[in-house]
């Protein structure tokens, strides 16, 4: 799918060059994709201190339970 965008040259140079990618296309996937992986990122971490666990809980013994 062709799409025209408008983008600032000096920030796409600029990212080409801290990507060492060889392509504007490269870039801006790369870029797109930590972009979203940021995102969310931030998302799980704005649960901690929402979730409630329970102290007695013993991890270890639950992978030795017979299943």
């Amino acid at each position: 799918m062709p799409t025209n965008l408008f983008i600032d040259t000096n920030l796409l140079e600029a990212a080409l060059k801290a990507g060492g990618l060889k392509t504007k296309r490269e870039t801006v996937n790369l870029a797109l994709k930590e972009f979203i992986q940021r995102r969310k990122t931030a998302d799980v971490l704005s649960l901690f201190g929402t979730i409630e666990y329970d102290a007695d809980f013993d991890h270890k013994e639950e992978r030795h339970r017979d299943r």
